[in-house]
């Protein structure tokens, strides 16, 4: 008799079955199928090469039940030599195929033996190798950033982040969907499957330890629930959530996103603008994608530029980040510029400006 929450409990078992794998990228190998076939051709392979030679040799071969050997004598005797079974039935007694046994149905009996026993081990200890590498993954992992979601805002931003010099061994992807997380490894990136409101799927990220998080989700409730789970496990994390709707942005804010983005809003306002001027779209389209063009950078003042006014500098200076404040350019607050000022401007991408450590990318 099947219960009505028989179907919800069997749902939450697998989904808590699924947030115990951990995906690492994997180097292009060959299908485990085509491996196993290709041991075994390669053992019948020695098979049949011995019995050809026991039967070329027959007359130096007797059996005890009808003194001769024909060719299924000398399949049966490759059989029972290779798998060192050895009834004794068929035996070499001239001294040719003795001399034969020894240096070459030998040789190919240890052969055929480190095919099977290789294939066997590699099965066995590829478990164990996969559990080596993720212990060692987990301990080395600092700083790196996790991206929830693996959809087009999600991939998008990946690739942002990592076109300002930002290595794919230093992301981790969680995602729900294990063909999201496989195409995720796929591409360099490590990845988690399961749900990202819970707390575990996230420690299995390692987010306690990130540096940064980005939120891409498909659903605003969920952005505001893993805001809410990931700022719990990480205080110190800097967190970049997107909405779909703007009314929901000042609940993820509360949340604890030092970042909200609303994508339909932005996509929306991208759109009108390239309908008033096209050429102030291409613009845009260009900032908003890293890495060649035009881009926009958060940079430090440098001593020369101290006391100088927002204008004066050689760069095309946007806004001034004062503290936690965010200055307009032509604002009268900003004044002089000051030392422990950061200046957001706009630069064409050079080799230098991708390699200044203290040059900041921002989306």
């Amino acid at each position: 008799m099947k219960l009505p929450g028989d179907d919800t409990i069997a749902r939450q078992a697998d989904e808590h079955l699924m947030t115990h794998q951990v995906k690492l990228p994997q180097k292009v190998v060959q299908r485990p199928i085509r491996q196993v076939a290709k041991r075994l051709s390669m053992a019948l392979l020695l098979l049949v090469v011995t019995a050809l030679i026991v039967w070329f040799d027959r007359g130096g071969y007797t059996d005890n039940s009808d003194g001769s050997v024909d060719l299924l004598d000398a399949f049966y005797y490759a059989t029972v030599t290779l798998s060192t079974t050895g009834y004794g039935d068929i035996t070499p007694t001239s001294d040719v195929a003795r001399l034969i046994n020894i240096l070459v149905i030998t040789p190919l009996r240890v052969l055929f033996l480190i095919i099977l026993v290789g294939t066997t081990l590699e099965v066995l200890t590829e478990r164990t190798r996969e559990e080596w590498r993720l212990n060692r993954w987990r301990a080395t992992l600092r700083d790196h950033t996790v991206v929830v979601g693996f959809g087009t805002k999600g991939r998008s931003a990946v690739e942002t982040v990592c076109a300002t010099g930002l290595k794919k061994e230093q992301v981790v992807v969680v995602d729900p969907s294990s063909r999201v997380v496989d195409a995720a490894t796929a591409e360099g990136y490590a990845g988690v499957i399961g749900d990202a409101t819970r707390s575990d799927v996230l420690m299995r990220a390692e987010l306690h330890k990130a540096r940064q998080i980005i939120v891409a989700t498909q659903r605003d409730d969920t952005a505001v629930l893993v805001t809410l789970t990931a700022r719990q496990l990480n205080r110190g994390a800097k967190i970049v959530a997107a909405v779909r709707e703007e009314e929901n942005a000042p609940l993820l804010r509360q949340s604890g996103a030092d970042a909200v983005i609303t994508s339909a809003s932005a996509a929306g306002r991208l759109l009108g603008l390239s309908v008033l001027s096209p050429a102030a779209g291409m613009v845009m389209e260009d900032l908003i994608h890293q890495g060649s063009g035009l881009d926009i950078v958060d940079r430090p003042v440098t001593k020369a530029e101290v006391g100088m006014s927002a204008r004066d500098t050689a760069d095309l200076v946007v806004s001034v980040v004062r503290g936690h404040r965010v200055l307009g350019y032509d604002e009268p607050d900003v004044g002089t510029l000051q030392l422990t000022d950061r200046l957001i401007t706009i630069v064409r991408v050079t080799p230098s400006t991708r390699t200044t450590p203290d040059i900041r990318h921002l989306p």
